[in-house]
This record gives structure tokens, C-alpha cells and sequence, in this order.
């Protein structure tokens, strides 16, 4: 099994690049792009209108040569008029046509992160916070969103303001226009550097939020912990401390982009200086009139603007992109565990109809590379409609054998096949039909107990639910619910206890209707009540289907048609209950430990 590349083992890119890969994840923002920007040049283009009709006012208007020209005066206010309404117009257009196009995009890519996050393997996400990568999802694409939509409008409307402000102030006088090019060079020279530095501190400041969200995560989930074991103070220093992290984060993004605005402040300041004096002088030497030297002035206003914004938008770019990054990160980590149909449809096949069986052919996993096998080259074969349980210490390998029959993980070595075709070959869509697990904790999602059920196939009626509850023989206890299969469970179905859960998770695997049933055992956390309700639901569950189950209680294992005892990533003993119990060897100390523990009596010796 190949190691998926994180985003770690990779050389973080340049922030331009990151945004061309970024857009071209992004087709709807790239479609609607260039008209936006055509809106937002004459959004601007209005802009330079008022500097010009300041100019023609007071050289034609007030100072022509027979006095005020009224008419003319009139007629550049009107024009001005006109041109503000058509430029508000065109800011309004421009700023729905970006949030539209800008939503659009973004629920795309959120939707596209999220599920590659669903393709990773259980392992990969095992190793990952999963407040990290909650945040990668959320807060890191919202980053993105208010970038795009606060920073891109004022990026679009300074990069056409600047355009064409240079353009007329060129027109006026090339000289002013120059002098105050010249005063901006040493900012724009500083700005590659601020951009560097502020590219890292945001890095910084997007894996602090992803820090915060996963402890604030880890103690909601785990608050009854916390009560129970009084560790208040030491769940509250482990988020003080990430809160810490990320404020001092913060704070060192916030001091490069106080540095980047004070420089633009400076550079700005030092310009229209500039332009006074000079312009003065030209004026003296007859070189431009009062009037274009007044709209030069506007238009150096204009000119400024977007540079002294420039902070503003460089802040929020960089944020966004450090954000950008994380998700790209997500979508670029390689699944190590591939649905075949996507990435070679004409490969992938179907399970065959009717019973299956399942083969190990010198299957060994490990869970880190170089690392203890959690199973070690086994080669066995379990027959279509046999009920097999899976015994062994904590530690033994049990669990991996459930996650390698439904192919949460692939093997490290060897191969596992399911009806005679290996599971690297046969299509997520068939494989998820045929085989169904049901794990150990029964999760549950915040829904109704009939909406859970129907997981196992929507559409399924009320009716039909509650019918298959019946046929499970669990009518009586769907009776004692409040609102029978229509009551909420709660979020991952707290509403219920931990053998209620199990429950409705068997009655979601029933109407699933598998071939192959693995079950991590279900009855290992429940009253004996429930456990008598479990034993009978389950003895109908897997009537007719080859089941696997990870047994916690032997007496699961005394109810199969055959047991495979694994001890330290083998299967050391295989064969019914009644003939291994009476063989010195493992299964044999298994059992007895666990008959004392229960307080049953031990079995007569054949």
C-alpha cells in the first residue's frame, strides 16, 4: 500500500501559482471574470470624468477668453451627472455579478473538498485532526470567499482605477506623470518582500485556526470526559493555549501589514508633495494651465488611492491564499484507497450475484510504514453463507480483518478477493451494495430513527421501516419510543443509549440487504436486555449471509458456524467453537478468561 503524499511532503508554491490552480478548480469565477472586469473599467473609467470636467470648467468655462461660458459649465455638470449614475449602475452590476459568480465558484470547490476528504482513507483521516480538516472546508474557503468578494472588488476597481488614471494624467502632463511613477517604484520594489513575509505569517495564522477549531471540537465531543474525570482546567488550558497560538499569530500577520500601509502612506504623501511643487514650477514656465494642474492633482488622488488600499487587498490576498493552499492541500493528497469505476472505468468490475465468499492470499497490513503488521500473511478462505467470528486479544488484528473485507484500507501486501474478484478491481457503487459493515459504536446521524434506517435504502417508507423493525423482533421496543420510527435521535444519536444505537444501526444493515455482513460486534457495550434483543435481531440479520464478525464476547463466537482465532497479526486456530474450546491453545485461555469474567460456569471437559 502506497503512503498518500500529505501536504507536508510538499514545497509549499508561489501564491500566483497557487491562484492559477486555484481558478482553474474554479470554471464558473473564470466564466463570469471578464465581464465583471469590463464593469469595473468603466465603473472606473467614470471616475476620471469629475478631474476632467474640473479641468474643462475652470480653462474653458470660467476662464474663456469673453468671460464665463455658462452653457458650457452647465453642460459638464449635466455630463458629470449622468456619468456618476452610470457609474454607480455599473459598481452595482459589478459587485452582484462577483458575489454571484464568486458563491458559485466557492460551493463548487467546498463541495469538492469535502468530498475528496470522504475518499481518503479511513487511515489517512485517522492521522489527520479532524478539526483541521473541518476548517479546511469551512473557515479556510469562507477566508477565500470574503477575499474574492471584499478584496476582488476593490482589486478590480483599483487595478482599472490606476490604469486609467495613468492614462489621462499621461494625457495632462508626462512629466507630473512620471515624477510620480518615480516615487512609487521603491514601494513597489518593497511590496515583493512584504508579500513573501505576509504569504508565511498568514500560513502561520490558517494552521492556528485549523489548531483552535480542532481542540474546541475534541472538548464539545468530549465533554462528558471532562466532567466525569474533573479536567476542566487542564481542557481549558490545552484551548487557552491554541487561542494564545493563533492571537500571536495574528498579531505578527498584523504587524507586516501595519508595515506595508505605513509605507504606502509615506510613498503617497511624498508624491502629491511632489506633484505640488513641480506642477507649480510648470505652471510658472507656462507649461500647463491652473486647470489641468487642479486635475492632475484629482487625478493623483485617484492614482494613490489603490495604492494606499494596496495593504488592505495584500492582507486579505495573502490570508486567503495561505487558506487557498490548506484546501488545495486537501484535493491534491492522493486517496490511497481508489474507487476503481473513477479511475479506470473499463477495469472496474461488479460483484457477482448470490452468495459471496471471501479469500486473504498472503495478506499482510501495517499501520505505519516499517511498523509492526497488524496482520502477518494470512492466507485463508471463508465460504459464501457461513457465519464466521473473528477472536483475539486487544491488539490482535481483529479489527484490521473488517477493514480490509469492506475496503477501508487496502492491504500492505497480498490481496483480498470477495466472490472470486479482488476488491482493488470491483466498483465502490457494487461493493458498497453487496457489502455492509456495521461498526461498533452504531453511529447514528442527527435525524429521525426512520431517516437513519434509510440509509440503508433511501426511499424506503415509514411503513416499510417499521416493518422491518417487526421482522427483526424489535416491534416491542419500537413501541416504547416516543414518536415510534419518526422520534429524533440527536446529534450522532445521543438521544438514545449506546444499545439503542446498535439497534437502528442493524435495522439499516438489514434493509441494506447485504451478501456479505461484517459486524464489529455489536452486542460488546449493551445491558443484558438489549443484548438479548441484538442476539435475536442479529440471528435474523445474518441468516443466508456470509458474515464476518469481530467478537468481543465469546458468545458470539459459540453461536458461529466457525471461529478464526488471530494472535499477534495470525491466525493461529481454526474451527468450530465445540472443538477448539477443548484443545489446549489459544481460543482455550480465551474462552476461559472470558467465562470467569462473566461469572458463567465452565464447560464440562469432553
Amino acid at each position: 500500500m502506497s503512503e498518500p503524499l500529505l501536504a507536508a511532503d510538499r514545497r509549499p508554491e508561489g501564491a500566483m501559482a497557487t491562484l492559477r490552480r486555484g481558478l482553474a478548480m474554479m470554471p464558473e469565477f473564470r466564466q463570469g471574470l471578464p465581464v465583471t472586469f469590463l464593469l469595473a473599467l468603466l465603473a472606473t473609467a467614470g471616475r476620471v470624468v469629475v478631474p476632467i470636467a474640473v479641468q474643462q470648467t475652470l480653462d474653458r468655462g470660467l476662464g474663456a477668453p469673453g468671460g464665463p461660458d455658462i452653457p458650457l459649465v452647465r453642460d459638464l455638470v449635466l455630463v458629470s451627472a449622468l456619468v456618476v449614475v452610470v457609474t454607480s449602475f455599473a459598481v452595482y452590476r459589478m459587485n452582484v455579478r462577483l458575489f454571484r459568480t464568486t458563491e458559485t465558484a466557492l460551493a463548487g470547490l467546498r463541495i469538492r473538498a469535502f468530498r475528496h476528504v470522504h475518499d481518503l482513507s479511513v487511515l489517512h483521516q485517522q492521522g489527520e485532526r479532524r478539526g483541521s480538516l473541518v476548517s479546511r472546508v469551512t473557515s479556510d474557503v469562507d477566508q477565500l470567499s470574503v477575499f474574492m468578494q471584499w478584496g476582488g472588488v476593490l482589486g478590480l476597481v483599483s487595478v482599472g482605477q490606476l490604469v486609467v488614471a495613468t492614462v489621462v494624467m499621461a494625457v495632462y502632463s508626462w512629466q507630473l506623470t512620471l515624477l510620480v511613477i518615480v516615487c512609487f517604484v521603491p514601494l513597489a520594489i518593497a511590496v515583493k518582500y512584504f508579500s513573501r513575509r505576509l504569504a508565511a505569517v498568514y500560513g502561520v495564522v490558517r494552521e492556528r485556526v485549523g489548531d483552535v477549531l480542532g481542540a474546541v471540537a475534541e472538548s464539545v465531543v468530549g465533554a462528558p470526559t471532562v466532567r466525569a474525570y474533573g479536567i476542566r482546567g487542564r481542557t481549558a488550558a490545552r484551548i487557552d493555549t491554541a487561542i494564545d497560538r493563533h492571537y500571536r499569530a495574528s498579531v505578527d500577520a498584523q504587524k507586516v501589514t501595519a508595515a506595508v500601509y505605513v509605507s504606502g502612506e509615506l510613498v503617497a504623501a511624498v508624491a502629491n508633495a511632489a506633484v505640488v511643487v513641480v506642477g507649480v514650477l510648470l505652471g510658472i514656465a507656462g507649461d500647463i494651465s491652473a486647470g489641468t494642474l487642479v486635475a492632475f492633482l484629482f487625478l493623483v488622488t485617484l492614482f494613490v488611492a489603490p495604492v494606499q488600499t494596496a495593504s488592505e487587498v495584500l492582507n486579505e490576498a495573502q490570508n486567503a491564499v495561505a487558506g487557498f493552499r490548506r484546501v488545495l492541500d486537501v484535493i491534491d493528497t492522493e486517496p490511497d484507497v481508489r474507487d476503481p469505476a473513477l479511475a479506470d472505468p473499463a477495469r472496474a468490475r461488479a460483484l457477482p450475484p448470490g452468495p459471496l465468499d471471501v479469500r486473504f492470499e498472503r495478506v499482510s497490513f501495517a499501520y505505519t510504514a516499517g511498523g509492526r503488521a497488524a496482520l502477518d500473511d494470512v492466507d485463508l478462505t471463508i465460504a459464501a453463507c457461513r457465519r464466521v467470528a473473528v477472536v483475539g486479544e486487544t491488539g490482535s488484528g481483529k479489527t484490521t480483518f473488517a477493514k480490509l473485507v469492506t475496503r477501508l484500507m487496502d492491504p500492505t501486501a497480498g490481496r483480498v478477493l470477495v466472490g472470486g474478484v479482488a476488491l482493488t478491481d470491483v466498483a465502490f457503487s457494487s461493493l458498497r451494495e453487496r457489502v455492509v459493515m456495521v461498526p461498533q459504536d452504531g453511529f447514528l446521524f442527527d435525524a429521525s430513527v426512520a431517516d437513519n434506517v434509510r440509509y440503508g435504502r433511501p426511499g424506503l417508507t415509514d411503513a416499510a421501516v417499521t416493518r422491518a423493525f417487526g421482522e427483526l423482533g424489535l416491534r416491542d421496543w419500537l413501541r416504547t419510543l416516543s414518536d415510534g420510527v419518526a422520534t429524533p435521535v440527536g446529534q450522532r444519536g445521543e438521544s438514545l443509549s449506546a444499545g439503542e444505537r446498535q439497534l437502528v444501526a442493524v435495522a439499516r444493515a438489514y434493509v441494506a440487504d447485504p451478501d456479505l455482513l461484517v459486524l464489529d460486534e455489536a452486542t460488546s457495550a449493551v445491558d443484558p436486555a438489549t443484548e438479548m434483543r441484538l442476539t435475536r435481531a442479529l440471528d435474523t440479520l445474518t441468516t443466508g449471509r456470509t458474515t464476518l464478525t469481530i467478537a468481543h464476547r465469546l458468545s458470539t463466537a459459540e453461536r458461529a458456524d466457525e471461529v478464526l482465532v488471530v494472535d499477534a497479526g495470525r491466525v493461529v486456530q481454526r474451527g468450530r467453537h465445540d472443538e477448539l474450546v477443548q484443545v489446549p491453545g489459544a481460543y482455550a485461555r480465551l474462552h476461559a478468561s472470558w467465562r470467569r469474567s462473566s461469572g458463567r460456569q465452565p464447560e464440562p471437559a469432553a
